[in-house]
């Protein structure tokens, strides 16, 4: 079979893909994007039906198109942030094939370029770009067993409450997917227990201004690297029904139980460990610090912002919050469905390739890999805070894409010998 050649090949056609190849097509780059389902399948299949983006329309987005039919201050929904991701691809013109799937990836030696084993044949590349994103495969804790009489599923299969079997439901995970799922199903009726460990707690929005607005005016999306032991940090933030701030004392009010992280389970009984205080207020104390940064710019600058006192007002602590439940009886409370909204792992399997660590994370500076030829798209953390967002994807992609072009540039260089008379 004839093999096609290709100078780079882009694996994934989700926001880190279509970015890249916007700013490599500026570059004159020749490139590919192979995509094994659709164009941003993750939003469409990998997302629950009423999942909304976590920030507003007019921040999370690329720079050169913004959501129709969205107002600015709005939270798109998923279908209609995939669709925005397919129409930017047709604006930039990326050359997407979609239904072909990347099996193996492997250098040449002596000849400096890839060959690429697909589903659709085989490619040779000099250059590679995983862009295949922060969240690719579910990971569900070994907790529970199989055989423990209840429909355990990972928050990336949750669809809506009416596809979950009648009964009580436990969410283990307090970030914005195990707390939006939690609400959701307990506005459907359902009795809900949420499993919550350490977290931070932004506000949603603050004097008038977005989360966001507050994060970018602080320079804190700029922040290169994270504190130490924060790598992973859960965020609990939400644009659910609008946008509110996420309260757990106020969600345990409206009828949610709330317990503590899920630490094992023996003869049909969950046990939590006894550190749901501890959560909730070093939840807080991440909310006020935010407060007051804010409130400090806002002296700073002298920009007029109304001030905002019932801010700072507390919802009382909850009777699960002052006798907090150790342990939990599945058959007896009626749970009948486990929801882990407990994140995700890269898996890079298919690249055979010096790029990575012993613990198999890439080695890279900006996405620029340590091998070579290889590149990275969309991982945490990958330039600043902001890397895995779509705006902040886009500009990764833009220093990724140009280090492309350079490395061209001197390979296309003919020193003096070289060069025709």
């Amino acid at each position: 079979m004839p093999v096609e050649e290709i100078d780079t090949l882009v694996v994934g056609a989700g926001q880190a893909g279509i970015a890249v190849s916007e700013h490599l097509g500026k570059n004159a780059v020749p490139h590919l994007l192979l995509e094994k389902s659709r164009v941003a399948e993750a939003w469409r299949s990998g997302r629950w039906d009423l999942l909304v983006a976590n920030g507003p329309a007019w921040h999370d987005r690329f720079p050169n198109l913004e959501f129709e039919g969205v107002a600015p201050d709005g939270f798109p929904g998923k279908e209609r942030v995939a669709d925005y991701l397919a129409d930017y691809a047709k604006m930039v013109d990326a050359p997407i094939r979609t239904g072909v799937e990347v099996r193996k990836a492997e250098r040449v030696e002596g000849r400096g370029l890839f060959q690429v084993e697909t589903s659709d044949g085989l490619i040779e590349a000099r250059n590679i770009v995983a862009a295949t994103g922060a969240f690719q495969h579910p990971v569900i804790p070994p907790i529970l067993p199989e055989d423990a009489g209840v429909t355990q599923l990972h928050s990336f299969h949750y669809r809506n409450p009416e596809a979950l079997p009648e009964g009580a439901v436990l969410v283990v995970g307090a970030g914005s997917s195990g707390t939006q799922i939690a609400d959701e199903l307990r506005r459907a009726g359902r009795e809900v227990y949420l499993s919550v460990g350490p977290h931070e707690r932004p506000p949603r929005a603050y004097r008038g201004r977005d989360f966001v607005w507050w994060l970018g005016v602080l320079g804190l999306w700029d922040i290169e690297a994270p504190g130490p032991g924060t790598e992973h940090v859960t965020i609990a933030v939400s644009g659910a029904y609008g946008g509110k701030t996420i309260d757990f004392r106020r969600l345990a009010g409206e009828g949610l139980t709330l317990v503590g992280m899920t630490q094992n389970y023996r003869d049909g009984v969950l046990t939590f460990a006894q550190d749901l205080e501890e959560s909730l207020a070093k939840g807080d104390a991440s909310y006020l610090a935010m407060l007051d940064a804010a409130d400090a710019y806002v002296a700073r600058s002298g920009i007029d912002l109304p001030e905002e006192p019932q801010a700072r007002a507390a919802w009382p602590d909850p009777d699960c919050l002052t006798h907090p439940i150790r342990h939990l009886d599945l058959a007896a409370a009626g749970v009948t469905s486990v929801i882990w909204a407990t994140g995700f792992r890269q898996d890079f399997d298919w690249l055979k390739a010096d790029a990575f660590d012993k613990a198999g994370k890439p080695r890279h500076q900006r996405g620029v890999s340590l091998e070579p030829g290889i590149y990275f798209l969309g991982l945490p953390w990958q330039s600043r805070r902001g890397s895995t967002f779509i705006w902040g994807v886009w500009h990764d992609a833009k220093h990724v894409a140009d280090h492309i072009a350079t490395q061209r540039k001197y390979l296309e260089y003919r020193g003096p010998g070289e060069r025709a008379s």
